[in-house]
């Protein structure tokens, strides 16, 4: 009858912690890059294999180390994934306008595109070429084959058209 070998035993621990501890770390400095990080990551493996000795077999134990270490890992990417995401939040959500403020600020983009929608084909084009591309007149005229003068026209019967369609505002 063989006597089983115990995690507990500090003999033992020791041990584990000298032939794996080495290899932990390169294990997962590989992983995340940041030596510290790796340093702390080891060092909680470890942490978390004396404080369950009980229910590791010796033999398995670097199976747990690694297993353990990987899952620390993957928590703290996800952790800082979400810490990051919450920050990205944060900073669009602070805002110095009211709410009723941002509703009209909506409420004027949806006339406003309904508006754009609405202008006949070639206003539209013209229209949005100069203020979303940012074209100038002689741009716009010399991509849709058309006088500096025809643009004008066109710019300037969508700018009365919007601003009868979008009153008050």
């Amino acid at each position: 009858m063989s006597i089983k070998k115990s995690v507990c035993d500090t003999f033992n621990f020791k041990a584990i912690y000298d032939t794996q501890a080495d290899n932990l770390f390169g294990f997962l400095l590989y992983k995340c890059g940041d030596k510290d990080l790796a340093k702390d990551l080891v060092q909680e493996a470890f942490v978390r294999l004396w404080t369950n000795c009980s229910k590791v077999v010796y033999e398995k134990a670097k199976s747990y180390l690694f297993t353990v270490g990987s899952n620390l890992f993957l928590d703290d990417y996800a952790h800082k994934k979400v810490v990051l995401e919450h920050q990205k939040l944060k900073t669009k959500s602070i805002t110095q306008e009211t709410p009723e403020y941002i509703l009209e600020e909506q409420e004027f983009l949806k006339k406003l595109n309904t508006a754009i929608a609405g202008l006949p084909v070639k206003q539209r084009e013209v229209f949005l070429m100069n203020r979303i591309d940012k074209k100038t007149y002689k741009d716009i005229a010399e991509a849709l084959d058309i006088s500096v003068k025809a643009v004008e026209k066109r710019m300037t019967l969508a700018l009365k058209t919007l601003r009868t369609q979008i009153k008050g505002i």
